[in-house]
């Protein structure tokens, strides 16, 4: 019994690390699998995988139980967070660089505020959370203006499905926040996969992307990255999340927000030499340190409300 604080501080370590390293780092894997694999595809085989090895996982345990009103719900926040957040991301990323990609989507604590506010029971936002918002608006707008000095040209279309996946993943973490009745974190999150990953399925078959995939282009570095998607994104990261949800506080969880930018446009930097130009670095700081006073005045709000 005296070993359990230990190897409860060494878990709570490791699942830190887990998510800062591994959620930063699937970002770079995604613009890799690109390279020869179409995007919903990608993600739809990726979903359905991991959320098929859990899913069998969970029934032998025992765990797979859910309701239909937790699958209902989860069917909405698969399809807001897998299929308008995560495949629009790795659309968006056929064009866009990874460091770019994850510093945009860095945005979203910024939507959740606007959107929970608008809500009858949301929560309404200080001074402070203005001033973050102000900042977060002003980074944004220096990363992706096309007319600004020092950084390379973006593809306007892909920054406005990033900015659509930012919307879509703010409202599917809102709409889990408030559910009443919300099915054990594993098992969602399994459901939210499986369902999300065959709506990608059909997305990809609308695109023609099943015609678009031939054996013979795909490359040894692509399937790995994919490979990596599967394990270290969706099998390894998210176990850790939800671990940490029930062992740390919220605050703590939400450091992955800034966190997983520099890691991301350190690692498309060291590995694909994409630009990081003096302008990518200081709206980088911006919308950073913007996302950090926003998760801590949401924090102090909640625990004030309580």
């Amino acid at each position: 019994m005296t070993s359990t604080p230990a190897t409860s501080r060494t878990a709570v370590l490791l699942s830190f690390a887990a998510i800062y390293l591994i959620w930063g780092s699937t970002y770079l894997a995604i613009r890799v699998a690109v390279e020869t694999l179409p995007p919903f595809l990608l993600a739809a085989a990726r979903f359905l995988l991991a959320g098929g090895l859990l899913y069998a996982w969970l029934a032998y345990k025992g765990r797979a139980q859910a309701t239909p009103r937790q699958w209902r719900d989860n069917l909405i926040i698969g399809a807001l967070l897998l299929v308008g957040g995560n495949g629009m991301v790795v659309w968006a990323e056929q064009k866009i660089p990874s460091g770019i990609t994850t510093l945009l989507l860095s945005v979203s604590p910024l939507i959740i505020v606007l959107l929970d506010w608008m809500l009858p029971k949301g929560m309404r936002p200080t001074w402070i959370t203005f001033l973050g918002l102000a900042l977060g608006i002003g980074g944004l707008m220096l990363l992706v203006g096309s007319n600004l000095p020092g950084g390379p040209a973006l593809d306007p279309w892909r920054c406005a499905g990033l900015l659509f996946s930012c919307f879509t993943w703010s409202g599917g973490s809102l709409y889990s926040r408030y559910l009443r009745y919300p099915a054990e974190p594993m098992i969602a999150a399994t459901i939210q996969m499986l369902l999300g990953g065959a709506l990608l399925l059909i997305v990809a078959l609308v695109r023609g992307e099943g015609t678009d995939l031939h054996a013979a282009d795909l490359t040894g570095r692509s399937l790995a990255a994919w490979g990596y998607l599967v394990v270290a994104g969706s099998l390894i990261a998210y176990p850790c999340y939800a671990y940490l949800i029930k062992h740390t506080t919220p605050a703590r969880v939400s450091t992955y927000a800034y966190v997983n930018p520099v890691v991301a446009v350190f690692l498309g930097w060291l590995i694909l030499g994409e630009p990081v130009t003096g302008r990518t670095l200081v709206a980088s700081v911006i919308i950073i340190t913007a996302v950090a006073i926003i998760t801590t005045q949401r924090t102090k709000a909640a625990v004030k409300k309580a």
